[in-house]
């Protein structure tokens, strides 16, 4: 941490009322994974294009992140079998401030990704009242059909590109639990690219410098893969032991 931090410390900063320029609630998204100890040099690549998130001096931000889906986990088979028109529905706690959202996440058969989300006055996980009234306006499921899948917690710099054009996040730290089972991947960096169209990205480009392919692998899907032995996951072990190969390198 030592090492993001003194870089993250000579970006030029952006506060949380500009990057709300910036919102891309509906966008293209490209993800990436590699191991943490890549990290520092790729920020340091990247510093003369992005602006970092700052608030109140802190250069990153904790997360927690409850995701829901139905007993037979359909929205994770559903990304499993590569299906477009595709949700994830979600509660979202920052954890520095205590700020909470009900979040829907719909994927459409453009690959475009459209966000909704209420910010609540309480840590709840029901899905009730307007929670409620945005899942049946904005998905084809009911409250009482879905459950608490999965919680995962990380740490998020987030970057944006000195044009506003361009948002990118770098998770790293990830836990995932369950209520039965838990895991951690303390070498993983999950970095994504959400623009609302395509365009010249400064971080692609390093990207493809350093030879680091796209990968689509979610967080949700990740974490319901290593935690769950009933659900499918012969589409997913190709990235599975890619996540093992990365995290090996970076121990």
């Amino acid at each position: 941490m030592n090492d993001f931090n003194a870089i993250l410390s000579q970006f030029n900063k952006i506060t949380l009322n500009e990057m709300n320029k910036v919102k891309l609630l509906d966008r293209l998204d490209k993800k990436y994974m590699f191991q943490s100890d890549m990290l520092p040099g790729i920020l340091d690549k990247a510093m003369q294009s992005y602006f970092v998130l700052d608030i109140e001096g802190k250069r990153f931000a904790s997360y927690e992140t409850t995701y829901f889906d139905t007993p037979d986990y359909e929205m994770y088979t559903k990304h499993h079998d590569g299906k477009l028109n595709r949700y994830k529905v979600r509660f979202r706690t920052y954890t520095d401030s205590g700020i909470h959202f009900f979040e829907i996440k719909f994927k459409t058969n453009k690959g475009r990704t459209k966000k909704n989300r209420l910010q609540l006055q309480e840590d709840s996980l029901l899905i009730d009242g307007d929670k409620a009234a945005l899942l049946e306006r904005k998905t084809l499921y009911k409250p009482e059909s879905l459950l608490p899948a999965i919680t995962v917690n990380y740490n998020r710099i987030t970057l944006v590109n000195k044009n506003l054009t361009e948002r990118l996040t770098i998770d790293f730290g990830l836990a995932y639990h369950n209520g039965v089972a838990n895991t951690s991947l303390p070498g993983l960096i999950i970095a994504e690219v959400k623009q609302d169209r395509s365009r010249v990205s400064p971080f692609i480009d390093i990207m493809n410098e350093k030879r680091i392919k796209p990968e689509s692998m979610s967080k949700y899907c990740l974490g319901i893969a290593l935690l769950i032995n009933k659900v499918k996951h012969n589409n997913f072990k190709p990235k599975i032991r890619y996540v093992n190969q990365l995290l090996s390198k970076s121990a």
